[in-house]
């Protein structure tokens, strides 16, 4: 028998299929697999690779543009650093004071539809917002617009300084936007305000368009054609227009005075604290980002506040506090002696407020439920450990239907 009996003929393998360097080798075509298996591998991961970095791209690209919104308010921050020895000290490491101001300004085509533009603008609303050291609450409170107080000498947006004088409240807005507004409270309060925040008509609409409305509870129908509102008594959802109505009116809404507009004022805002926390707004990047475009599209904060990092820094230490630690009042106040239509602080009460809010000490808030429930109670006895001052207000916890 021939030595080469058996061999298969040049080219061909055992079974006298082809063999040659695509057909691997081994028998099995096992190193096919793998090469094919490589280029498998090798084609995903530059198709995952490609798809983090477009991830990542878009990522920063939205980014840069949320951050590129919000506006940092340089020149009320060269203003309050010419202040700061005169300025209160924070008593407390990690306790926040946030003075929230609403402006009325009737500048751009979306602010003049509410009135002619005079060059000028007051504040709205001004909220001084105190986040507790640990965030285990937050109470917001009010300062009327109609407040006598002592506004300092301020910088005017031409560059003059006015001279000290006793006005409303909302005056000091006028003469020299925020810084002087700060520094109006500061001087009232005795508070350090940390952060300042500023936002017209347009923002707050757009925030409340972005969460898709509010919900509020109407006792009657209301028709005010002054702030374009027809609406049924009830529960109601508002949209952004219909919102910025019902917290401005003053005069066919309630008995027509500014208290009855900051306590809607105040349960819309507890409302839409509800709405943001229970849709999960915070956890779902989808929801979030339409309510981040429009937030930080309509804010003029102080630098430090004026970015991403700052914003999420402040809204991740609220995200743990509960609706009933979300508290809301206005600061005691009574009729002013030189005049009926204005308002002055009412002491010792203003006092003792500010005092606890500078300590960092818990402020209690008497709602209408709670003093309903104690209409019909004794008062403590004499000898019974004495609870923190109570304050009249709402939480945010309050069904404004109940």
């Amino acid at each position: 028998m021939s030595d080469t009996a058996g061999i298969p003929p040049e080219g061909q393998g055992a079974t006298g299929r082809p063999v040659g360097p695509g057909a691997g080798s081994s028998p099995s075509g096992r190193g096919t697999v793998r090469r094919r298996r490589r280029r498998w591998v090798w084609g995903v991961g530059l198709g995952v690779s490609l798809a983090l970095v477009g991830a990542a791209a878009a990522g920063w690209a939205v980014y840069m543009k949320l951050e590129g919104n919000i506006t940092p308010d340089e020149a009320a921050a060269a203003e309050l650093a010419r202040f700061e020895k005169d300025r209160p000290t924070a008593l407390v490491k990690d306790a926040l004071n946030i003075l929230l101001i609403g402006s009325d300004s009737r500048a751009g085509a979306e602010n003049g539809r509410y009135g002619r533009d005079p060059g000028t603008e007051r504040s709205d609303t001004v909220i001084l917002l105190h986040l507790s050291a640990g965030r285990r609450s937050a109470t917001a409170v009010s300062v009327p617009r109609d407040l006598m107080v002592d506004v300092p000498d301020c910088r005017r947006p031409d560059g003059s300084r006015s001279a000290p004088m006793f006005a409303q409240f909302n005056a000091a807005f006028e003469v020299g936007g925020s810084a002087c507004t700060v520094r109006t409270v500061e001087k009232l309060t005795d508070i350090r305000v940390d952060h300042h925040v500023v936002v017209d008509f347009k923002g707050f609409k757009d925030m409340v368009d972005a969460v898709d409305g509010v919900e509020v509870c109407l006792s009657e129908p209301i028709d005010d054609e002054d702030a374009h509102l027809h609406l049924p008594a009830g529960r109601v959802t508002l949209d952004g227009e219909q919102a910025l109505g019902y917290v401005r009116a003053r005069k066919t809404l309630g008995d027509g005075s500014d208290t009855g507009r900051i306590e809607r004022q105040q349960r819309f805002l507890g409302a839409l604290v509800n709405k943001v926390r229970s849709n999960g707004i915070l956890l779902n990047p989808v929801k979030l980002y339409p309510v981040l475009d429009a937030a930080t599209s309509s804010l003029t904060t102080d630098p430090e506040l004026a970015s991403l990092r700052g914003l999420y820094e402040l809204v991740r230490g609220l995200r743990d506090i509960p609706a009933e630690g979300v508290q809301f009042l206005t600061v005691p106040r009574e009729s002013y002696a030189g005049d009926v239509n204005r308002d002055q602080l009412a002491q010792p009460a203003a006092g003792k407020l500010f005092e606890r809010l500078r300590k960092d000490e818990p402020v209690r808030v008497d709602t209408d439920s709670e003093r309903k429930a104690t209409e019909k109670e004794t008062t403590a006895p004499a000898d019974s450990a004495s609870p923190a001052p109570a304050f009249s207000g709402n939480t945010a916890a309050e069904d404004t239907c109940a």
